[in-house]
């Protein structure tokens, strides 16, 4: 059932069949029959004054109330699939529709009921039902609550896509109702099942613990980042400090008379170490140099010799 107006109720049954209520009549106003299966959700556009309906056959209809026909104002094309739940998102320009086989189809009113625009996979089970959360969370108008047969409520972020977590969870029990207090903070929201239980989960915490881990996060890593570059200089002044009392310790274990000609020769050969070791090098190249001659003899016909060196051989 779904409340239209003030005195205008809607019903559908497992036949199909919809109709519209005034209670202060005791027979149905207007009777539909254009689904052939059973009718799983209701959804109201209140700026245009239509219901739009959702069937196990497939389709989904939308009827305009103001209207004496009987007959749908559109109806989609058979999605293959049992429409289970549907629910508006963006302020009411796309919809969003659950099915049996875990997807959600998502509908531009912009582009017309025949078919959906768009589809979502990822659910494991049916999604049987759907729901909004209030505007002050934040990406509320793209945030949703669904309700699958696996017993999980989820947040769902649309457009783009992304699980924000698990709000409750009832267990092997599939979930059939879902409804948030819109009129008060909309802080809880309240989820039925088969077990004979009805859970409230509190909505604050479950948006504010993602916004304080995420704050938590960001903080952590520029902690961890300060403490980085801080251990840089530290550890320098460590090792300073280290090697300093190493060279303490040597010289305290060493006489007092031999300290100071130690270290003097220590700096003296220190001093002599670099420009020794740069000749000894230049004297290794000068020795490659007759190799380096033979190279550039190379491709020349002929080679200067002595006689002699003929002659021994």
């Amino acid at each position: 059932m779904k409340r239209l107006l003030p005195n205008l109720l809607a019903s559908g049954d497992d036949d199909g069949v919809i109709k519209l209520w005034d209670p202060r009549k005791p027979d149905a106003v207007r009777q539909y029959t254009h689904h052939f299966d059973f009718i799983s959700d209701f959804m109201w556009l209140d700026d245009k004054k239509q219901l739009v309906a959702t069937s196990g056959d497939g389709s989904l209809s939308v009827m305009d109330v103001r209207s004496k026909k009987v007959e749908p104002f559109a109806q989609s094309e058979d999605q293959e699939d049992e429409l289970l739940s549907i629910i508006p998102i963006k302020g009411g320009q796309k919809v969003v529709v659950g099915t049996q086989l875990g997807i959600l189809s998502i509908f531009n009113r912009k582009s017309g009921w025949g078919d959906c625009v768009d589809r979502i996979p990822g659910h494991p089970q049916s999604i049987d039902a759907l729901c909004a959360i209030p505007s002050h969370y934040p990406n509320a108008h793209s945030t949703i609550l669904t309700g699958s047969s696996d017993g999980l409520l989820r947040a769902v972020q649309l457009l783009p896509t992304k699980l924000l977590g698990v709000v409750a969870d009832h267990g092997e029990f599939p979930i059939e109702r879902i409804a948030v207090d819109m009129g008060g903070e909309g802080r809880w929201v309240g989820s039925a099942g088969h077990e004979e239980m009805l859970k409230l989960t509190d909505l604050k915490e479950v948006f504010e613990d993602d916004d304080k881990e995420g704050s938590d996060g960001e903080a952590q890593s520029d902690e961890e980042g300060a403490g980085a570059v801080g251990e840089g200089p530290g550890s320098d002044e460590e090792e300073e400090e280290d090697k300093a009392a190493g060279v303490e310790a040597e010289v305290s274990a060493e006489p007092e008379g031999e300290d100071d000609e130690g270290e003097e020769a220590q700096e003296a050969s220190g001093g002599e170490e670099e420009p020794v070791e740069q000749p000894r090098q230049r004297k290794r190249k000068k020795e490659q140099d007759p190799l380096n001659m033979a190279k550039r003899k190379k491709g020349k016909n002929t080679v200067e010799a002595e006689p002699t060196f003929f002659a021994d051989l």
